[in-house]
Order: C-alpha cells, then sequence, then structure tokens
C-alpha cells in the first residue's frame, strides 16, 4: 500500500504529525517559528525535517517548496493561529494575520495535496461571527476540494484530557467527502488520569532528573501503550513550591478548585482554573501551556512535563527539547497525538479507495 507524504504547518513540537507517523504516513517537514519546538521536532521525527519560518513573509512559501526538493506532498495538516482571519469578513493582502492563515492555502496551489486538515479552537466556529469558518470552506472550495468539519471530544478518541478541538477536513473530490471517525470510547470506558500517570515516580519529595528510571510496573493498559519502546523516563521533573503554596493545595479536595478552599486561602489565583486539582477516575482538564493552575490528583505541586505529556497522549519515547518552560509550551499547544492518530487513520480509509 502507498505511503502518503505529510507536511506540518504550524508543526510546534510535532503532535499531530507524531500521530499521522503512527497511522504510517511519511512526514517529510515541519514548519514552524520557535526553534525548541523544531529541535524537539526533529528529535522525535526520525526522517523528517524541521523548518524555521516566519509564515507571515512572502517568501516563506517558495522556501518550503525549495527545501521540499521533488517530494510529492500528499496530505498539509496545520493549526494556524486564528488571528489569521480578517475581522471584517473581507481578505486583505496587507493584513499580516490573513497571510498567516493563508499560506495553508497558499501552499495547497503550489503542492496540490490530495487532503488538507486545519485543527483550531472550536470558538473558530463562532469567531467573527462564524466568518472564519466560512472562509475556510470558502478557500477548500476554491481549491475544488470536497470540505467537511467537526468538533471532536480528545476522551472519546482515548485522550485522558477534557479537551475540545475543531477540525476541517478538505479532500481533492476524487476521495469524495470525508467522513470522522466515530468515537472509540463510551464515557464509562474513558482513560483516567489515574490511567495515565499512575505508575509514574511520585516526585513528592524529590524534584527528579531529567533522564531518570521507572520505579514501578504499568498498572493500565494506557500506561503499558504508552511506554512501549521506552528504556527510560525523560521529563519527569518537579518543580519546587514555596510552603504557602503547598499549604494551598493540600486544602484542594480531589476534583477541586479555588472554590473549594477556605475563605481567606488561595485568594491571589480566582479565576475558572485557579487551583484546579484533577480527579483520578475522570480526564484531566485541558493542558494548557501555562501548566500552574492544575495540580496532581494526589500530590501537593503542579504535573511534570512527562505526566502532561502522558495527559495529551505523547508516548515516553516522544522527548522534550528546551527549558521546563518551553517544555511545558509544546506539550500545551500540541494536537494530542492519539486524536492525530485516529484522524489519519480515518483519512487513510478515504485515500486507499482509489486502490493506491
Amino acid at each position: 500500500m502507498m505511503q502518503y507524504n505529510i507536511v506540518d504547518l504550524f508543526s510546534g513540537c510535532g503532535g499531530f504529525s507524531y500521530g499521522f507517523e503512527s497511522a504510517g504516513f511519511n512526514v517529510l517537514l515541519g514548519v514552524d517559528n520557535d526553534e525548541k519546538s523544531l529541535k524537539t521536532f526533529e528529535k522525535n521525527h526520525k526522517n523528517s525535517k524541521g523548518l524555521k519560518l516566519d509564515l507571515h513573509e512572502d517568501e516563506a512559501i517558495d522556501t518550503i517548496i525549495e527545501k521540499l526538493g521533488d517530494k510529492v506532498v500528499d496530505v498539509i495538516i496545520a493549526g494556524p493561529p486564528c488571528q489569521g482571519f480578517s475581522l471584517t469578513g473581507r481578505r486583505d493582502e496587507n493584513d499580516k494575520r490573513n497571510k498567516l492563515f493563508y499560506s495553508v492555502f497558499k501552499l495547497a496551489e503550489k503542492v496540490n495535496p490530495k487532503a488538507i486538515i486545519i485543527e483550531n479552537v472550536p470558538g473558530l466556529a463562532t469567531l467573527y461571527e462564524g466568518q472564519a469558518k466560512k472562509t475556510i470552506l470558502e478557500e477548500f472550495y476554491k481549491l475544488g476540494f470536497t470540505s467537511n468539519f467537526k468538533v471532536l471530544f480528545a476522551p472519546d478518541y482515548e485522550v485522558p484530557q477534557i479537551r475540545k478541538r475543531i477540525f476541517f477536513v478538505g479532500l481533492s473530490p476524487e476521495f469524495g467527502e470525508f467522513e470522522f471517525p466515530i468515537p472509540i470510547l463510551k464515557e464509562e470506558e474513558y482513560n483516567t488520569c489515574e490511567d495515565a500517570i499512575s505508575d509514574l515516580p511520585t516526585r513528592e519529595f524529590e524534584l527528579g532528573e531529567e533522564i531518570d528510571e521507572y520505579d514501578k510496573e504499568p498498572k493500565s493498559e494506557y500506561q503499558k501503550r504508552l511506554r512501549k519502546g521506552s528504556t527510560a523516563l525523560y521529563n519527569h521533573v518537579s518543580s519546587k513550591h514555596t510552603e504557602h503554596v503547598i499549604n494551598v493545595i493540600s486544602q484542594v479536595p480531589e476534583g477541586g478548585n479555588h472554590k473549594n478552599l477556605p475563605p481567606g486561602v488561595g485568594d491571589s489565583r480566582k479565576f475558572n482554573e485557579a487551583w484546579t486539582r484533577y480527579h483520578s477516575k475522570k480526564p484531566s482538564k485541558t493542558i494548557d501551556t501555562g501548566h500552574r493552575n492544575h495540580f496532581h490528583y494526589k500530590f501537593n505541586r503542579i504535573p511534570t512535563v512527562r505526566e502532561n505529556a502522558r495527559l495529551q497522549s505523547f508516548p515516553d519515547c516522544f522527548v522534550f527539547e528546551g527549558n521546563k518552560t518551553q517544555q511545558n509550551r509544546q506539550v500545551g499547544n500540541a494536537v494530542p497525538p492519539l486524536l492525530g492518530f485516529h484522524i489519519a487513520k480515518q483519512l487513510l480509509k478515504f485515500l486507499n479507495k482509489n486502490g493506491e
């Protein structure tokens, strides 16, 4: 069966494309403007290149084409920032934000892919009174592509995290109109925080090392899956908290937040996600890039990078580069690899319809 080539725009560390690679796709290139993210991308995509580019720039697409050489691009995947949509609903060639978004379609015009997949936050569907969604669908239409979109809920696709994202899939017309994969798990079957991270060293009294060892056997099928192929434990370093912070965290019940604290405690943070402790029997809250508002379901500390990576469905063999702040940003910005994997497996059904 044919192996399809993909280019990952706004790739970050490459969570989305890692899911595609796991499904059998060949990742040619990851394009981003963050150097540390690209270093992580190249470390974990062995046959791929990272390309540091500002997709605002007019010559960016030409640089990508030059880098690709004579390689065929079958699929473009992208998670462009939502600033790439015109506030007025009109395309303004002089608006840098538009150039950022339209780079996806400008590249498509050059390489004629079979499919394009765009990922973003669910609010994109209503952004600028729905103009952002309309713009994407219009661009697919201009290419002659069929298109479909849907908000997917990550726990339905084995990811132990409450995370919703909208996906737009455009296909070259010979492949029909994309149908999204049906959920893999029912609510009572969702992978939980405990399923995801209970086998990792506690880091209750020690910070740990950037390269360390496991001290327990896997306790769930999910843990077995994510530990496969990993001989060492990476990025599982705890943060040092003040006694005050530890004291506040200790008073938050499992699954609770700042609303469950006694009067006068934790008053420095009172927004929605403040002082949130995960629940061992449920998926985690959405992993963000700041990483300092959520806490371990049992221990009085924030999750480590590896714990957050597990909750995002990154396997343990996926190693993050940079300092801890950079690593957490990479994890939080990523599309969960397992979500990417299930979309990729579904896409293969359409691409292979013609017997290729």
